[in-house]
């Protein structure tokens, strides 16, 4: 676990130290980053320690006749690995809660903390309005019928510049539409406030407008969208936590906006990845015992291999989730599945 974390962090070093230093950070800062960091790699490695610890322990029973031995005192070789899979159960629940709980806190916490790292070496040089800028953020917010266009959107500053939401009727026509240079969240009300813009009233039937009616400073009490949730919306699915996630999901239900099917396969990849390990009992075990006694590498590759189908396996699901090809939680499952099934094979044929 120690060899893979190490080469992990050292990887993640690669491709953000650089960053780091030029966000002027110190030695202590980039250790705290790296320690945010920490809870998300847990995930990945356990299973990878599970399945080279059942390669070892079972090739040495292998190599040294204890599973003849107790094969020949009737046991089946599902019986012999019932510890693996109560342990491998365990594992499973421990990565779920971590995937659910602990990681999404981490992946948020340490994103942040670097951003912020990011925007006070800028704002020396620049306006806080003109860090951490997201240009052309749009949000289609089908259920209450508004459509947001911003032209910038300062992250640091929390200020959208540019800003045009169009009010539409249940058939799609305009109703309204606010412009305005500039507009903020009040996250104390939960509500957006426009600055030097415009209300405009169209007309449903002709699209003609009817009336202009500029403003200095108005507040929309009935705008209650989350810049956040506009903001995550603009990240990759594999970018954002199990709570943005669901956060998505659940403001742009995928049978609304079939855009955000990408996100409910990856959420449900992520409820589905923890229980892996049985997987990894379920192909380590029959294979380190396969082997050649005098030579464990031949079990060892045979488990690689099929680990890399698991992985092709993965990758052709979630494709087939996001084109709307399976059901997002079917894609999800289904390398799991599969490999269960190929799983039950190998253990008959070991006998």
């Amino acid at each position: 676990m120690g060899v893979i974390l190490g080469v992990l962090i050292l990887q993640s070093m690669l491709d953000s130290l650089p960053e780091l230093l030029a966000a002027n950070a110190s030695v202590s800062e980039i250790g705290f980053f790296f320690a945010l960091r920490l809870p998300t790699y847990l995930p990945i490695i356990m299973p990878v320690v599970f399945l080279v610890s059942i390669l070892f322990a079972f090739g040495n029973l292998h190599r040294n006749y204890e599973i003849i031995a107790m094969r020949s005192a009737g046991q089946s070789l599902f019986q012999i690995s019932r510890p693996l899979w109560c342990i491998a159960l365990v594992f499973s629940a421990f990565l779920l809660y971590l995937t659910a709980s602990v990681v999404p806190k981490a992946v948020e916490s340490s994103r942040t903390f670097y951003e912020n790292l990011e925007y006070a070496s800028k704002e020396n040089q620049l306006d806080a309005r003109q860090v951490g800028l997201v240009y052309n953020l749009g949000f289609d917010n089908r259920e209450q019928n508004r459509l947001w266009m911003m032209n910038r959107f300062s992250e640091r500053a929390w200020l959208a510049m540019g800003v045009t939401v169009h009010i539409r009727n249940y058939d799609e026509r305009e109703l309204f539409r606010i412009s305005a240079n500039e507009a903020y969240y009040d996250d104390t009300q939960g509500y957006w406030v426009f600055l030097n813009g415009r209300e405009l009233t169209f007309d449903p039937e002709t699209g003609d407008p009817l009336r202009t009616q500029s403003f200095e400073k108005k507040a929309f009490q009935e705008f209650d969208e989350d810049p956040l949730l506009m903001l995550s919306l603009n990240k990759k699915p594999s970018e954002l936590s199990l709570n943005e996630l669901r956060r998505i999901i659940k403001a742009i239900p995928p049978d609304e906006n079939p855009s955000s099917l990408a996100y409910l396969t990856r959420y449900f990849s992520l409820l589905a990845s923890p229980f892996s390990c049985l997987v990894i009992v379920g192909i380590a075990v029959p294979l380190a015992v396969s082997g050649v006694r005098n030579n464990a590498m031949v079990g060892v590759s045979k488990c690689i291999g099929f680990f890399a189908m698991f992985y092709v396996l993965i990758s052709i699901s979630t494709i087939l989730g996001d084109r709307q090809v399976v059901p997002a939680w079917l894609a999800a499952w289904m390398p799991n599945l599969v490999m269960l099934t190929i799983a039950t094979g190998l253990f008959r044929k070991a006998g």
